[in-house]
């Protein structure tokens, strides 16, 4: 039986040869494989872009099956390339990476989509992603990473506002002068009185319902997109949400991740920083993602087709948006 110094000794022997042959990536020490199971045989495995049939290679390329005694296994491991954080700056860009509107910190790039009237390619995400939460102007600049990676206007404008679904908020800073105007004089009264009680002023309207929060924006001129998603592929289609489903997302903050549907047809109170909005007829799942992801497409497990776009959770959960009621809302296909 070959022991590991004497694999790493002849690994050593011929490590410059082997990485010289054709479709020949990397060469190292691990177990043989059969059939697809592990044999508890040390050897020296070689790592190759593509296994290719003996006849097709020339002969300057074919492995041995032993280096003096100690046998050779060859990996197919396809092409190596660095990688990437999804908070890095890409060009080109794919989908699953940063992005966001140039006076926001940074969400996810969810998928492309083409306009329903001119077929243009659109990339897709949130309205609090790409529009500010309502704050933005079409033609506001969006960046690939967001600024929160360190993105910039100068040099990561990568696209422009085209368009947002406007959410509608049930609590929101007040914009009424006399009510403000109470708020303050009975704040001062309550004060000199000694009372440690404060009053506070907000806008709130309870009909306030919303069903998606989504924006489409333009890619500049010059700036590739790709239609893949990180991890998952080109998403071809949708599919209805199904209680007990699996599904995957691909997401700035953390990245790939698989759940499950747990709750369908949720009504649920979104916290916006200093606002709240309620939205109904959404779809629930375990736990997937975390603060940046937003924006990202939820795709089924099996097939290769998206479900909902995600826009809000928790620690527990994780809450998307329907997609046909996104790609409907804004008018765009996938």
């Amino acid at each position: 039986m070959t022991h590991f110094a004497e694999a790493k000794y002849m690994k050593g022997q011929y490590s410059k040869q082997i990485m010289e042959m054709p479709n020949v990536v990397g060469v190292g020490i691990g177990y043989k494989e059969a059939s697809g199971k592990k044999l508890d045989e040390l050897c020296i495995t070689v790592l190759v872009r593509k296994k290719l049939p003996i006849e097709a290679l020339p002969s300057s390329g074919l492995i041995p099956h032993e280096l003096e005694g100690v046998k050779t296994d060859v990996i197919e491991v396809g092409e190596l390339s660095a990688q990437q954080a999804r908070t890095d700056r890409w060009r080109p860009v794919p989908a699953g990476v940063s992005i966001g509107h140039y006076l926001i910190t940074a969400g996810t790039l969810g998928c492309i989509v083409r306009d329903r009237s001119s077929n243009e390619r659109l990339i897709l995400s949130n309205n609090h992603v790409l529009a500010n939460s309502n704050q933005a102007r079409p033609g506001d600049p969006i960046l690939q990473p967001g600024v929160a990676d360190h993105g910039n206007v100068a040099s990561d404008t990568v696209a422009q506002l085209i368009r947002f679904i406007p959410i509608s908020f049930t609590i929101e800073p007040p914009t009424c002068e006399i009510a403000q105007g109470v708020v303050t004089v009975s704040n001062k009264l309550a004060q000199l009185l000694g009372s440690g009680h404060r009053l506070e002023a907000f806008k709130q309207d309870p009909q306030a319902l919303n069903q998606v929060d989504a924006a489409v924006a333009r890619p500049e001129v010059g700036i590739e997109f790709l239609d893949e998603i990180l991890e998952i592929g080109i998403v071809g289609g949708v599919t209805p949400a199904k209680l007990g489903m699996r599904v995957r997302k691909s997401g700035r903050s953390t990245g790939f991740t698989t759940g499950q549907i747990t709750i369908l047809d949720a009504t649920v109170d979104v916290n916006y920083s200093d606002k709240v909005a309620r939205f109904e007829g959404q779809i629930i799942t375990s736990g997937m993602s975390a603060p940046g992801d937003s924006g990202s497409l939820l795709v089924a497990d099996n097939v290769l087709l998206a479900v909902g776009l995600l826009f809000a959770g928790s620690d527990q959960v994780t809450i998307y948006n329907p997609i046909q009621a996104v790609l409907d809302g804004l008018q765009v296909l996938l």
